[in-house]
Formats: structure tokens, C-alpha cells, sequence
């Protein structure tokens, strides 16, 4: 029987049962093909009497080249007697980042690369992580009850580690100690503008000093757009009177302008291939200059509570109490969920109702 390679693993088709096809250029080294079409590359082996089963991982995420080395150090660890690092959190921590990091946008990568080293090593480390019960998952979130949205935010982190784990049979399936664990509430921060205060925003705005960063919060507060989303905008970027984002949030979307927002870009100057150019670097606008100008509008607007993402919340609230569907608006923000549009909804009803109760004490003459 030939060795294993990328092509006939590739070409290996799922049957009724289980089959293990072996490699010729490594004992006890293979691929397991699932009836359901799955497959996963093994090590199978005896050592000092016990035999060794191992899943090493999914042929969609590595090689046969890669599979059959990892299979080899596996050995050469059992033999001389050394840990099998393999089965370590931060080796498997590492795995984890190098298959899913390549998914992950580079901001997003970063971050999580920052929880990892800051919030999850320091407690995992060191350990095998088939030893980690979801007790120990326990322990360690609630020991970070003081910073709740690093903790939510290490959590999916170390889920992500687990389940890759799992997939190459360092852990039984199903045995994720992150499940079940509830996150922190934390105290809603969203921040919605009344009709006084869009006013006295405008305000604001208009006696500002002209810069290419009041203009930009201005596009903020037309679109209901991302702040990144519109300080990287190029020029490029906008035509036919709409604005092609090649990679918002929740990847490429059109954003629809309103008259208004046309009008603010058509009047800045294209002296380069940024909308929103940095005054020091040929890049877009940094996000330190954006804020040191928005606490001073807020300030002179009397909304010193405001922060800058609460006008995408606004413009939402907004377009819904006019009317517009939540399907409409969730496409508007660039939302893939409509979940995540209807907290906007329930906004707008609340208002309805808050109206509702007054003109009812005015009419009933309860009002005092």
C-alpha cells in the first residue's frame, strides 16, 4: 500500500463503517474516515505495554507532511520518556491561533492574542489540557469578576483552545468546560439622542472650527456608520452617490447615503487617496484625533455622557421610530444578525409607550 499523501487523502471516500487507512513511510501513523465523510489523521502505537491512540488533527487544516512529523515527535516523546507537550495548553493555545487566526481580521487577532497572553496563559499554562475541568474554568473567570469585560471577552478565546483539543483527541468530545458558564451582566452603555439633543449637537457642529474631523463626525452621524469604517474610507470607496466598504465588521457592504451625507463628502478637498487623511502619515485618520475633537463638541453641546459609537446607536433608533423596518435598518448598520437590530426596536417602543403614558396623564387630566 502506498504512503499517505494530500492527494489520496483528499480522495479517500466515506462508507458505511469506519475505515484507518495506514501510512507506509510511518508506523502506527494514519487517517480515520468517518461515515458522515469526516476524516482525521491518528497515531496508534504501543508503549511499555499500553497501546496509544491519538487523534493528531483534521486533514483540512494541515498537511500530510505536517500530521506525519507531529505523529513522530509524539513517538519520540513516548520513548524518552519526556511530557507529551502536545497535550500542553499553550501548545494547543498556539495550534488554535495559527488555524483560526487566519480567519480572524488583524484587529480581532490581536485582541485576542492580548486576552491569551494577559488573562488565559498565566492560569493554564503549564498544564495538560486534558486536565482542565470546567471547575477550573469556574475558578478562573470568577476570579476576574473586577474587569468583566475582559473576562467575557477571554472566555470565547479559551473556548476556541478546547475545541480544537477536542478535534485532534486531546479531549473527549463534548467535554468544553467553557459551556454553560454564564457571563457577567454588565450595565447597558448604549446612549440614545433625543431630538433636543441631535439639535444641540448640530449646534455644536456648526460653531466647531471647519476641519476635515467635523466633517467626519458629521458622516458619522448620517450613516450610523463604524467609526474605523469611515476614517479608512478611501475615495475610491465612494461613488454613485453610495459608499462600497471592502471590509466593514461583518465583511463588504453598501452603505446607502442620504443627501445630506453626500453633501458633507462632496465638499472635502481630494488631496489624497483618503477620504480622512492623517496630517503626519499617508494613512487614514487616527482615531486619537478623532476623539481629542469629539469631547469637544460634546462638551459644547452639553453631552459630555455621549460617546462617539452612541450616534450609530441614535441614527438606528431613529430610522426605526420613523418607520423604517428592522430588516431595513439592520442592513443599513451592516448587521448580519437581525438579533442584534432589534435591541434598537424595543428602543423606539419604549419611547412609544414613555409618550403614550404622558399624553394619557395630559388628557386625563391626571397630569400634575
Amino acid at each position: 500500500m502506498p504512503r499517505l499523501t494530500d492527494a489520496r487523502v483528499r480522495d479517500l471516500r466515506a462508507k458505511k463503517t469506519t475505515r484507518n487507512i495506514r501510512d507506509t513511510a510511518l508506523a502506527g501513523f494514519g487517517v480515520r474516515v468517518l461515515p458522515s465523510g469526516r476524516k482525521r489523521f491518528f497515531l496508534h502505537s504501543q508503549h511499555d505495554g499500553q497501546r496509544i491512540w491519538k487523534i493528531i488533527g483534521d486533514p483540512a487544516d494541515m498537511t500530510v507532511a505536517e500530521a506525519r512529523e507531529r505523529a513522530r515527535g509524539l513517538l519520540a516523546s513516548m520513548r524518552s520518556g519526556q511530557p507529551d507537550r502536545e497535550a500542553l495548553f499553550e501548545t494547543v493555545a498556539k495550534e488554535a491561533f495559527r488555524r483560526h487566526g487566519r480567519q480572524w481580521k488583524p484587529s480581532t487577532l490581536r485582541k485576542n492574542q492580548h486576552y491569551l497572553d494577559k488573562h488565559i496563559l498565566p492560569r493554564f499554562a503549564g498544564r495538560r489540557i486534558a486536565d482542565i475541568t470546567p471547575q477550573d474554568v469556574q475558578d478562573w473567570f470568577a476570579a476576574m469578576h473586577a474587569t468583566p469585560v475582559s473576562a467575557d471577552r477571554s472566555m470565547p478565546v479559551l473556548s476556541v483552545i478546547m475545541t480544537v483539543a477536542e478535534a485532534d483527541g486531546l479531549r473527549p468530545e463534548g467535554s468544553n468546560p467553557c459551556k454553560g458558564i454564564k457571563r457577567y451582566r454588565r450595565q447597558n452603555r448604549d446612549r440614545f439622542l433625543s431630538d433636543a439633543e441631535f439639535g444641540r449637537l448640530g449646534v455644536a457642529l456648526s460653531r466647531a472650527t471647519p476641519s476635515a474631523v467635523v466633517s467626519l463626525i458629521r458622516v458619522l452621524a448620517l450613516t450610523g456608520c463604524r467609526s474605523s469604517e469611515i476614517r479608512t474610507l478611501r475615495w475610491a470607496d465612494y461613488r454613485d452617490g453610495h459608499l462600497f466598504l471592502r471590509d466593514s465588521k461583518t465583511g463588504p457592504r453598501t452603505v446607502w447615503l442620504s443627501e445630506a451625507a453626500r453633501a458633507v463628502l462632496n465638499a472635502l478637498p481630494r488631496t489624497s487617496s483618503w477620504v480622512f487623511p492623517s496630517e503626519r502619515t499617508d494613512g487614514p485618520m487616527p482615531l486619537n484625533t478623532l476623539n481629542s475633537v469629539w469631547f469637544r463638541v460634546r462638551s459644547e453641546g452639553g453631552l459630555k455622557d455621549v460617546r462617539l459609537h452612541d450616534l450609530r446607536h441614535s441614527y438606528a433608533s431613529v430610522a426605526i421610530a420613523s418607520g423604517e423596518t428592522v430588516l431595513a435598518v439592520g442592513r443599513l448598520l451592516g448587521h448580519r444578525n437581525p438579533e442584534t437590530t432589534l435591541k434598537y426596536a424595543h428602543h423606539a417602543e419604549a419611547d412609544a409607550e414613555r409618550a403614550a403614558t404622558a399624553m394619557g396623564a395630559v388628557l386625563g387630566g391626571t397630569r400634575t
